[in-house]
């Protein structure tokens, strides 16, 4: 395993909550330009995980190690929220976080990297560049044919998508997913797989799920994680097939807490 295919180190991670161990030693290499999953059943640990990749809390024990391309690695651990995000690490939660009251184009235009808020986002003339790469964006997603449509006004999958693409449209080298497709149908959800292994030519994508299906169609490498410690990880085939990882999904399949 070459060092510069990996993106992300994730080392001894452990976190505790007054006295409960909510991650364990969890340790894994997310590799560049792959779909990585992390599944398991309630209590897993795999938000949490997300939540100390991006800052949202600190762990007890163990590093997270950004590899930028063509840069020098980056220990995220200890860093600021936003500082982590400007170094080209994005995260996309389970509840779509649009601004429903503007426009799919205005809500791309705030997700420019480099603008300074919703008003210099707004009234700032946006560049041919910047709209070109918009467009762009937006085609990739299938939503270039509603960009002067109000964003409350699209489908639940499709502000699943435009929040992928404004995510998208600033460029990061990881994005990360929060149960993607949680309240899609299955033509949604398949879209959205599709839509996963398109942009995994630009960036690494990193997704928390519980949808198998799903896992099926859009995972490179799925990690399995149970009671907060690393169980297994390999290709979907290979982890679904495990009696282990069988054992710990009985029975759990509906479940939709991480």
């Amino acid at each position: 395993m070459a060092v510069n295919d990996v993106a992300l180190e994730i080392n001894n991670i452990s976190v505790c909550f007054d006295g409960f161990y909510a991650l364990t030693d969890v340790r894994t290499r997310v590799m560049r330009n792959t779909v990585h999953f992390f599944i398991g059943p309630n209590g897993a640990g795999k938000t949490t995980l997300l939540d100390i990749i991006c800052a949202r809390t600190k762990p007890t024990a163990g590093t997270v190690i950004f590899h930028p391309k063509n840069r020098e690695p980056v220990r995220l651990t200890g860093m600021k929220e936003y500082k982590i995000v400007n170094e080209g690490v994005g995260r996309k939660f389970q509840v779509p976080s649009v601004f429903v009251n503007l426009s799919v184009e205005e809500n791309m235009i705030l997700a420019l990297k480099g603008h300074k808020g919703i008003f210099d986002s707004i009234f700032r003339k946006t560049t041919k560049e910047e709209l070109e790469c918009i467009h762009n964006t937006l085609k990739r997603v299938s939503l270039d044919g509603k960009s002067g449509e109000r964003a409350g006004s699209l489908a639940h999958g499709e502000k699943q998508w435009l929040e992928i693409a404004m995510q998208l449209v600033s460029k990061p080298e990881i994005i990360m997913l929060d149960e993607p497709a949680a309240g899609m149908g299955k033509p949604e959800t398949f879209k959205t797989g599709e839509i996963l292994k398109e942009i995994k030519k630009d960036c690494t994508i990193i997704v928390i799920e519980h949808d198998m299906d799903f896992v099926k169609q859009a995972a490179d490498i799925v990690t399995v994680l149970h009671e907060g410690k690393f169980l297994m990880e390999g290709n979907v085939n290979e982890v679904l097939a495990d009696k282990t990882v069988q054992a710990v999904y009985l029975g759990r399949g509906g479940e939709h807490d991480a």
